[in-house]
């Protein structure tokens, strides 16, 4: 089949069935996580980030490369979730800056916007591992380059440079002896793969699913809780919540973002005014959002548009809670954001000072857009973040990178017990910069750990794995296998001991009971005199126990 160029019709059919392709067969990509863990999830992130994108495309009834090109980038990246979905959007971003110059792409557009892709993805990421997503994506991109004097056949290029990916994926367990160990590819590399084989289905004319049920897919599982988030009480000064995205057809200037700013302020509360040079982002609480719509009409066309009436929903809440709700809060220096999971663990960081709490739901993998939610929701001049997962540190640096009225910290927390460390070591008499140095460090002296269960057999870091074994996990590595919870806590604790030691906490979630975690302390306590053990309720699923020794 001769294809010499594709238009941006064509170019947003193969871009959605690319996201239906990984809809289909994300199982199957979170199935290739190393881990045995129930919350392996990148076939899940790559999806939900992807889809938040492909949402914004369906919208577009006339395809113009310019506006699919500001759908793809702005709906990726604001629904980013996950490691494996902030380089998902970053290299959508790159490659549709590429793309966005053209009416029609050809083979010599298409290699630039690989490579243009590529080069977005390894600036986000810190340090790039070889034998990951950005491996594949690389080669794609090496490929690319090889074969533009060679043919001007999209369909042809584009089935080489997939092969090439393909043979280069299947090499990553080689790369990386984790992938080897558990006998599984980068499953990032095969989420990009299922994309672009989705994608070259389309464009060949094979017979694929190139719409989007918008309602099944704006769905969004991560659940967020605020103790802010309840404006106003009996009596809501502005009854109605009004989000749009402005789709900007014209420059936005700093000048421009400040007037429009200025002018929400003059009808309403609660503001939300996020640019990107693609996009607009309104949230604002007020009493005729016909105003807000219109004043968003000014700079382009809208997309996502919402209202709510926040009075019937606030009777509704009290009719349910009968608890008062509580006036927006007041200014102040400095303000916190943590991702958890379960009540018991929302609470202990509400008493250390969080002031919003992200619930992440099983996976804990909010998108960049909830960060940036949160982040309105607090009245700071400087906002600390704690994602207490590494897979969500970059969603959380993609955020700060978004915000540019609050001085925005991310302290690169991976775990919970690190996360209740670093707001220990929080001191309200030293500057920002201080604090931050101090949280990080604080994040070092204590080791974590945390048991759940296997959903798949493996053989990883020397262990032959059963599904439905009980492992204890500290950092990357597996310290304990068993059959049995309280046995299999305990020597992942005593793995987790020095003699440095002096004390250890138990967060035990909802399958597992105090009494359960009293035993283990027991024995903890039987074995070392000297330290002192704590048993705080979690309440978190999926996790029998998150553990720590400092």
């Amino acid at each position: 089949m001769q294809i010499k160029t594709m238009d941006a019709s064509a170019i947003k059919k193969c871009f959605l069935a690319g996201a239906n392709a990984i809809d289909e067969r994300k199982e199957r990509i979170n199935d290739l996580n190393v881990f045995p863990v129930p919350d392996g999830d990148t076939g899940t992130n790559m999806t939900m980030t992807i889809m938040s994108a492909a949402n914004e495309v369906a919208a577009i009834e006339i395809a113009d490369m310019k506006a699919l090109c500001k759908a793809i980038s702005s709906g990726s990246l604001r629904g980013a979730r996950g490691n494996s979905g902030v380089i998902l959007s970053q290299l959508l971003r790159g490659f549709t800056k590429e793309i966005s110059k053209v009416e029609e792409v050809d083979v010599r557009v298409l290699s630039k916007a690989f490579e243009r892709a590529v080069e977005s993805a390894y600036k986000a990421v810190m340090k790039p591992k070889e034998g990951t997503i950005l491996t594949v994506a690389r080669a794609g991109a090496e490929k690319a380059l090889e074969l533009v004097d060679r043919t001007d056949n999209l369909a042809e290029f584009t089935n080489s440079v997939i092969m090439h990916m393909q043979d280069v994926l299947d090499q990553t367990p080689e790369m990386l002896p984790v992938l080897k160990d558990a006998g599984v590819v980068d499953s990032g590399g095969e989420g990009l793969l299922t994309i672009l084989q989705g994608a070259y289905d389309a464009l060949i004319g094979k017979k694929v699913n190139s719409s989007i049920d918008t309602e099944e897919t704006a769905g969004d599982t991560t659940k967020m809780r605020a103790d802010t988030e309840a404006v106003a009480g009996a009596d809501i000064r502005f009854g109605y919540c009004t989000e749009y995205i402005v789709m900007l057809e014209k420059e936005f200037l700093s000048s421009d973002e400040r007037e429009f700013k200025t002018y929400l302020e003059s009808i309403g509360d609660s503001i939300v005014c996020v640019a990107d040079e693609d996009i607009i982002k309104i949230h604002v609480h007020t009493n005729d959002p016909g105003l807000a719509i219109q004043k968003g009409l000014q700079y382009g066309s809208l997309s996502h548009m919402k209202i709510d009436n926040m009075r019937e929903e606030h009777n509704e809440r009290v009719i349910k809670n009968s608890q008062n709700l509580q006036n927006e809060p007041e200014h102040k220096e400095n303000g916190f954001i943590s991702v958890s999971v379960g009540s018991g663990l929302g609470d202990i960081f509400r008493n250390l000072g969080v002031d919003f709490i992200i619930e992440g739901g099983q996976t804990m993998n909010p998108s960049t857009e909830d960060i940036l939610h949160a982040i309105q929701h607090i009245n700071a001049d400087t906002i600390f973040i704690l994602p207490n997962n590494s897979n969500i540190i970059l969603a959380a640096e993609q955020a700060k990178d978004l915000t540019e009225d609050k001085k925005i910290i991310v302290i690169p927390s991976k775990n919970i017990p690190q996360g209740i460390a670093a707001m220990i070591g929080f001191e309200n008499s030293v500057s920002p910069e201080e604090n931050e140095v101090a949280m990080t460090e604080a994040l070092e002296q204590v080791k974590s750990g945390q048991v759940t269960y296997a959903v798949r057999d493996t053989t990883i870091d020397g262990k032959e794995i059963k599904s439905g074994d009980i492992m204890g996990l500290s950092g990357k590595t597996i310290e304990a296998v068993g059959t049995e919870v309280i046995p299999t806590t305990v020597e992942l604790l005593e793995k987790m001991i020095d003699d440095d030691s002096e004390l250890v906490t138990i967060y035990y979630g909802e399958d597992a009971t105090e009494e359960e975690a009293e035993k283990i302390a027991a024995q903890i306590q039987l074995q070392h005199e000297d330290i002192d053990v704590e048993i705080q309720y979690g309440g978190q699923p999926i996790y029998y126990y998150f553990v720590s020794a400092e």
